[in-house]
Order: C-alpha cells, then structure tokens, then sequence
C-alpha cells in the first residue's frame, strides 16, 4: 500500500488554503470558513430557518455562484414567496435553483468544469443519503462547500444519520427563536448568534419571559 505524504508543521502552516472573508454580523456568527467541506442547519419549523438558509444564500452569492437544490419545497409558492420576500432577484446571475434535483444528477451537474463551489441541499432528509454515501459524495468533491438543512429533533438534527453529519460538519447551526446559533471550527471562541429577524426575535425573547414570570408565580 502507497501511503500519503506526510507534512511537517511548517509545510502545513504555509498552505493557502481559500477562504471567505467574511464581515459584519456573518464574521461575529462564523468567522472567516474554508470554502469547502461540510455545513449543517437545522432548526424546527417557525422559527426563521427558511430565511436564514435564504439570507445565507444570498451573502455567499457575493462571492461567487451558488446552487440551491430544493428537494423538499420544490419551487412551489411558499419557496417563491421566500425568494421574493428576500430580493432573491439581485442574485438572480448568481444563484442556480434546481427542483428537486437527485443526487445523482447534482453530482453529474458538479462534474462540470466550471460548477458553482457552494451547494445548499434542502434537505438532509430528503437527500436520502446514509452516512457512508454522504462520506464518499463529499469526499468526491473536496473543492465544493455543502451546506445541507435539516429537519430538527430537540436541539439537534432529526435522525441517526443527520446527527452523524452535525458530528462531522465544519460548521453547525441551529436556528431557534429567529436566531441562529453558531458553533465553527473557523472559530477561536463562540460566535455571536446572527439575527435573522429582528422583530421576531425580540417577540419571542418577550414571550419567553412572559411564561417564565408566569411559572415564577
């Protein structure tokens, strides 16, 4: 058996390795990522997932293009509702929308020289990936970043092999309460939580203390 190269601290130390530069509330949130490897989103429905994962969308189109691969919602009237409500039209040369595109023909699409380098798969659970064929789909394409949403089940990924997925992401997020909760490896210390909605936000900081003032009674 043939084995890799191995590297020594120095060598590993000059690497460029490609990442986004990101700023404001996105560099509080995440940091500077690496521009591939795996992200994971999840966070039960009403809470602001769907505008976060749009929001997101659109700030990564400014760095280049980006596939959105709606295998849940299709392009029915709520995603087009969320398409407009978020101005999505001023990323329209940037952003590339599939209707419930399989994996195995988004993997032919990414073969193309040329293929965007971030893909938003929604969802993990509608990819019907197992854990060994979301490890070698990802290990195939080690120049993309995927950010895959997730069904939510308490405060992690809805199923077995999603929370395998959360073990393995670079950057895991969970979106409650109009806020999305950021925990990254391009991170010295925890990242600030990113507003998605502000008036919602603070509506449902308000409930929360309504109801814990009440069970204070």
């Amino acid at each position: 058996m043939r084995l890799k190269r191995a590297y020594s601290p120095k060598e590993v130390l000059n690497m460029k390795i490609p990442r986004y530069e990101f700023t404001g509330p996105w560099l509080a949130s995440i940091g500077r990522p690496a521009r591939n490897g795996v992200w994971i989103v999840w966070g039960a429905s009403g809470n602001g997932k769907s505008s976060f994962v749009m929001q997101l969308a659109k700030y990564l189109c400014s760095f280049g293009k980006v596939i959105y691969d709606s295998l849940e919602e299709s392009t029915g009237l709520s995603f087009q509702m969320s398409l407009k409500r978020h101005k999505m039209d001023e990323v329209r040369k940037r952003l590339v929308i599939l209707d419930r595109e399989s994996m195995e023909q988004l993997e032919e699409r990414l073969k193309r020289r040329g293929s965007p380098g971030v893909v938003i798969i929604d969802s993990f659970q509608y990819s019907g990936l197992s854990y060994p064929e979301y490890k070698a789909f990802k290990e195939r394409h080690p120049k993309k970043l995927f950010i895959f949403i997730s069904h939510a089940e308490g405060m992690h990924p809805a199923g077995r092999t999603a929370r395998k997925v959360e073990y393995d992401a670079d950057v895991k997020i969970m979106v409650s309460c109009f806020k999305a909760w950021c925990k990254s490896r391009f991170m010295e210390h925890p990242g600030e939580p990113y507003v998605i909605w502000e008036e919602g936000a603070s509506k449902a900081l308000t409930e929360d203390k309504i109801q814990d003032d009440g069970m204070g009674e």
